[in-house]
């Protein structure tokens, strides 16, 4: 085999790979739902506001920087949390 087409086949395999990861992560990011802040008891997280990489790694309890899918702007609100990233903790839950 050729140096060049040992290397067009190292590409495409890296460039599957690729898709594939990304493939594997949409479901996640498709969920249905309200990103809710504030809400999420400590490692119970969709995500983050730039804490970590992401799901599952909160170490705190209803921060206001990590987030969790629920069901509507009205649910998230009726627990205290709010629909963007902030600082401090949700008392309403965290009491």
């Amino acid at each position: 085999m050729t140096e060049n087409k040992l290397m067009a086949l190292t590409a495409a395999a890296a460039l599957a790979g690729a898709v594939s990861m990304a493939a594997a992560t949409t479901p996640a990011q498709a969920q249905d739902g309200v990103q809710c802040y504030g809400v999420a008891a400590a490692g119970e997280n969709d995500c983050a506001a730039g804490n970590h990489s992401c799901a599952g790694q909160s170490t705190a309890d209803y921060t206001y920087s990590e987030w969790k899918y629920v069901e509507s702007e009205e649910a998230c609100e009726d627990m205290g949390g709010q629909l963007s990233a902030g600082e401090g903790v949700n008392e309403q839950l965290a009491g």
